[in-house]
């Protein structure tokens, strides 16, 4: 029997000039993953006794900012996809800092409230969380730093 016809990919040209000046040191996803990485690090010293992810952080901070929502709502809210959500909401409402209900009024609604330990863990991250951005932006001028973070603002 003969084997089925694979189609190939046609290869694609290759632009010369592009390969010789590329740079990956120059390259914007590059930038903001080391941008991450040192971000990460700062909130991870900042924040270390909390015990609490950045992912977690910023559910429990939208929690603590528009009191009871739905886990889908405020996983979008966070940019977090819905396993993601679930698998979150789970952690923190094994460590006592969030309760799920169900909504009175759809019971297919899984809404999350930040407990008692929830709202004094967020209040006391919030406090510190201007140190963790001003600590990553720190190498630049507060007008540098102004733009930066508008311009990061319009990519996401």
């Amino acid at each position: 029997m003969n084997a089925p016809h694979r189609h190939e990919a046609p290869t694609p040209e290759i632009d010369a000039e592009a390969l010789r000046r590329y740079r990956v040191e120059e390259q914007i996803g590059y930038l903001i993953r080391r941008a991450h990485q040192r971000a990460s690090a700062i909130f991870e010293t900042v924040m270390r006794d909390f015990s609490v992810t950045p992912v977690q952080f910023a559910v429990m901070t939208k929690l603590h900012d528009l009191g009871p929502t739905s886990q889908n709502q405020v996983g979008r809210l966070v940019g977090v996809d819905p396993a993601t959500m679930f698998g979150v909401a789970r952690r923190l409402t094994t460590r006592g800092l969030v309760r799920p209900t169900a909504d009175e009024t759809d019971a297919r609604l899984v809404l999350l409230t930040l407990t008692a330990e929830g709202i004094a863990v967020i209040e006391a991250m919030k406090s510190r969380g201007a140190e963790v951005t001003a600590r990553t932006l720190e190498p630049l001028s507060p007008e540098e730093a102004a733009e930066l973070v508008r311009l990061i603002a319009r990519l996401g």
